[in-house]
This record gives structure tokens, C-alpha cells and sequence, in this order.
């Protein structure tokens, strides 16, 4: 969603999708501190409140939290101008990272052996990890926390029961993390910079034309 497209929206609502009519006042870090601390721990007492003591999560034996959202949380709730931080590297490196690890991690489950595919797990770990950012380079969506979300299939065995139910956890995860960044960082800062890609930088101004030379004054007086 473009800067363009958000000033066209009620200041009520533009204002908490991180759209500003000019740059806001920066902050001294005392004050970063403290919406950072505020932030991260509302966002994740949200996050993990929803699947603790939902009764069809828990019936689904979903873990309370992903714990690659932890880092995530310092992303989006520490340093919320970081390109590494907006929704889209947020959610869809979360997503990608997630189908990638769970694609590698099932391709090597088919070892009939149960014993020999333990033992070549850490493969799958690696290799899940080392495509999903490749995969995350190649779409524009790097979220350096995801690296964990592609490893968690492979040695993690809480998340490998989910099996592919594990991708709308993640979904799900990505898009209360997003919500909770946009309602406490707005308070008094600014989140997203951007949400689906940045914005152009501002074209330079044509340079002046160069006024021609004074002809100089060669009649004899």
C-alpha cells in the first residue's frame, strides 16, 4: 500500500497504518526505550494469550508461541524503521521460510528408515535455512528472524507434528504480530515505514540553465 494511496484514507485510519503528512518528531532514546518495552511486551502477551487459551488451538497441540517470533519482536517493536522489520518481509519471509522448511524437511522423511532420518535432520536444518534465504533474497521479503521459522521443521518435533497446519500458524502469527506493531507503535511513533515496497526517493531538481555569457562590448567608443 503506497504512501499516495494511504493519504487518501480518513486521517483516523491513515494515521494508524503508519501514514504521515511529514516526518514525525524523533525521539530521544529514553522514549524509544520505553514504547520498545511497552510495545514488544503487549505484542507478544497478544500473540501468545490467543493460542494458550484457545481451546482450538490447544485441541490442535499448537505451541503457545513460535519462537522465532521472538526475534521478530525485536524487529518490529526495537527497530521499526529497519527495511527488515515491514509487513511485507515480516509476514511473507515468515511464510516462504515456513513452506520452505517444512517442503525440505518432508522430502527427507521419506527415508523409509525412522532411525536414519533422525540422523540426517540437522541436514534438513541446514538445508531449509540456506534456501529459505535464498528465497527470501530472490522475492524482496529478507526477515533475518524466518531463518529459525525454515529450521524449526527439521529439529523442533512439537512443530513438525503440526505438519502443513504449521503454514496457517505462521500466517496467523505474522499477521497479529503486524497488527499489534501498527496499534502500540503508532502511539507516538511511526510503523510501517512502508508496506509494500519503499517509498521513491524524491527525483532531484532539473539543474538551472546557465545563463549565456555577456557579449562583450568590442565597438571602439
Amino acid at each position: 500500500m503506497s504512501q499516495s494511496r494511504l493519504s487518501r484514507l480518513p486521517k483516523g485510519i491513515s494515521y494508524w497504518l503508519g501514514y504521515r503528512s511529514e516526518p514525525p518528531k524523533p525521539l530521544n532514546k529514553y522514549h524509544v526505550a520505553a514504547w520498545s518495552f511497552i510495545a514488544a511486551f503487549g505484542g507478544l502477551c497478544v500473540l501468545q494469550s490467543i493460542f494458550n487459551y484457545s481451546h482450538y488451538f490447544k485441541a490442535r497441540h499448537v505451541p503457545g508461541i513460535i519462537a522465532s517470533y521472538g526475534a521478530s519482536a525485536v524487529l518490529c517493536f526495537g527497530a521499526i524503521e529497519s527495511p527488515l522489520a515491514q509487513p511485507r518481509a515480516l509476514i511473507f519471509g515468515h511464510f516462504f521460510s515456513a513452506l520452505t522448511g517444512l517442503c525440505i524437511t518432508k522430502l527427507f522423511s521419506l527415508i523409509h528408515d525412522q532411525a536414519q532420518f533422525e540422523s540426517v535432520r540437522w541436514v534438513a536444518a541446514s538445508l531449509s535455512t540456506a534456501i529459505a534465504i535464498v528465497v527470501m533474497q530472490l522475492t524482496g521479503t529478507v526477515h533475518p528472524p524466518a531463518g529459525a521459522t525454515a529450521l524449526l521443521p527439521a529439529t523442533n518435533e512439537e512443530i513438525w507434528e503440526l505438519s502443513w497446519y504449521y503454514l496457517p500458524i505462521v500466517l496467523l502469527s505474522s499477521s497479529i504480530l503486524v497488527a499489534c506493531a501498527t496499534l502500540f507503535n503508532n502511539i507516538q511513533r511511526r510503523y510501517p515505514v512502508f508496506w509494500i515496497s519503499p517509498p521513491s526517493p524524491p527525483k532531484p531538481a532539473p539543474p538551472k540553465p546557465e545563463a549565456p555569457p555577456e557579449e562583450e562590448n568590442t565597438a571602439e567608443p
